[in-house]
């Protein structure tokens, strides 16, 4: 395994990683993606009452350059602000002995069942962010594991990108971008699919913290309608404070929306929520927006529809995998508003998430409990929205 030592700390070089994420068939272009941005923090701790060492290693993306902001905490070279903090010597190279894995869902270590399996001393499974889908929940619970992430520390953040990501396809923002960027102009090949969002109806798929701060940040755009389908209903204070009403069928739903985001965590349920009938049953034109986890929507369906036109467009900043392939089709579609995985890791979510990972791994080695939402998964036992 190729190495290099950063502060102190070795990074595996990214060949291995590539083996251990089950890319062994990558192309060319996709190593180099992975060698450039999957590596990962070792850190040992020993506890001051009674001696205890654990084995505490993070996976993070490499920042490169753009690690000499102090405030860029979520890569490896500055691993969350907590290197110094927690290490007092070089840990060993594999995951076989660690007690504690801290990953960022951004470029995750997948920690599968077989892999889980080898991890003989793991406790505890910390996401620095929100989402956890890296990891195999049921196979984490069946080894009585605990796995954790930062609940609400991206929030704001990926909301106020929603927003961001419904203008730039709604008002078709892309193309005069890249239109001025090459040095033409012509505006209309820009405002022929062009509009406002006034009046305009607007659904989020789940009506979670970020489905409820989007339809907040919604209510001054004068829509028509603002609607949210989840299985739990939010109440009518809630409803009348946000200014939306709850639909009770996907499908009802999908039929009457302009604009539809996904903001459901990716479970057996969602994954492939928007496959091709489902997309079928969206209004002709519509745009679709998610942020959530790149699986709850099917590859080739999505790039068919923005082809045809049935979408009027997709944007997002998840992937299935990440990071995607130079050849991902999500690249090369029609009318896409689509970024690397970017909206809840902004410096000041990075903060927060930072911060949270520090507090949980501080109360675990001090045998306390987490604050209850934070728990995925506890000690053996998956939260509710998982079963």
């Amino acid at each position: 395994m190729a190495s290099r030592r950063i502060g102190g700390v070795l990074l595996a070089g990214s060949r291995a990683l590539s083996r251990q994420h089950g890319l062994t068939g990558a192309s060319a272009a996709d190593s180099q993606i992975l060698q450039r941005h999957l590596q990962f923090s070792r850190f040992s701790y020993s506890s001051a009452a009674g001696g205890e060492s654990k084995k505490i290693l993070g996976v993070f993306f490499a920042a490169h350059e753009y690690a000499k902001n102090p405030e860029f905490l979520g890569c490896v070279e500055n691993a969350l602000g907590i290197r110094e903090w927690l290490e007092s010597k070089e840990l060993d190279k594999e995951l076989a002995d660690a007690h504690i894995l801290i990953t960022t869902p951004f470029h995750p270590a997948y920690m599968t069942k077989e892999r889980l399996a080898k991890a003989k001393n793991l406790e505890l499974l910390v996401t620095a962010g929100v989402g956890s889908d890296h990891i195999d929940l049921h196979a984490a619970a069946e080894k009585g594991l605990t796995v954790s992430e930062v609940t609400g520390s991206n929030v704001t953040s990926v909301a106020e990108d929603e927003v961001l990501r419904i203008l730039v396809l709604v008002r078709n923002f892309a193309p005069g971008w890249k239109q001025v960027s090459e040095g033409g102009w012509n505006v209309a090949a820009v405002v022929h699919h062009a509009y406002d969002l006034i009046d305009r109806t607007v659904g989020t798929v789940g009506g979670g913290r970020i489905g409820q701060e989007l339809m907040k940040r919604l209510k001054g755009f004068g829509l028509k309608e603002m609607l949210y389908y989840d299985r739990n209903s939010l109440g009518a204070e809630r409803e009348k404070e946000l200014g939306c009403k709850r639909e009770t069928d996907l499908d009802t739903m999908l039929s009457k929306c302009d604009v539809v985001v996904v903001n459901t965590p990716l479970t057996d349920q969602t994954r492939g929520l928007f496959n091709k009938e489902r997309i079928a049953k969206m209004k002709k034109g519509a745009y679709l927006v998610n942020n959530a986890r790149g699986a709850i929507a099917d590859t080739e369906a999505v790039k068919e529809a923005c082809e045809s036109g049935h979408l009027g467009g997709y944007g997002g900043d998840v992937w299935n995998a990440q990071p995607a392939g130079k050849d991902h089709p999500w690249r090369y579609m029609p009318n896409h508003a689509m970024t690397p995985h970017i909206s809840g890791t902004t410096l000041d979510a990075q903060k927060r998430f930072a911060a949270g990972t520090k507090d949980m791994i501080d109360r675990w080695l001090k045998h306390e409990a987490f604050p209850e939402q934070n728990y995925i998964v506890r000690e053996g036992k998956l939260a509710s929205q998982y079963l």
